[in-house]
């Protein structure tokens, strides 16, 4: 009986651990990258240069609710849902 308790107990210690591990290499990093992610889509002005996660390159020509018009050349803009935006160039 006290090998079964043992047993039982040793496998949840290993299991906290895991989750632990889990949360701390793949959770806590992400959640801190999708709060800096949504800070960047929140203060986009015009003027700002981006990059989509397409990887089109632009100027943020104007800003509509979740859509940002990209000015990618003289005569050419294109719409982009604005969770579409990676990242401003000066980040990287």
């Amino acid at each position: 009986m006290g090998s079964s308790s043992e047993s039982w107990m040793t496998m949840a210690i290993y299991f906290g651990a895991f989750m632990a591990v889990f949360y701390f290499l793949i959770i806590m990093p992400r959640k801190k990258q999708e709060k800096k992610h949504k800070g960047v889509l929140e203060s986009l002005k015009k003027g700002d240069r981006v990059v989509s996660i397409g990887g089109i390159r632009g100027e943020v020509a104007r800003i509509k609710d979740d859509i940002v018009v990209l000015k990618v050349s003289e005569n050419t803009e294109l719409e982009l849902i604005k969770n579409a935006i990676a990242y401003r160039v000066e980040d990287k």
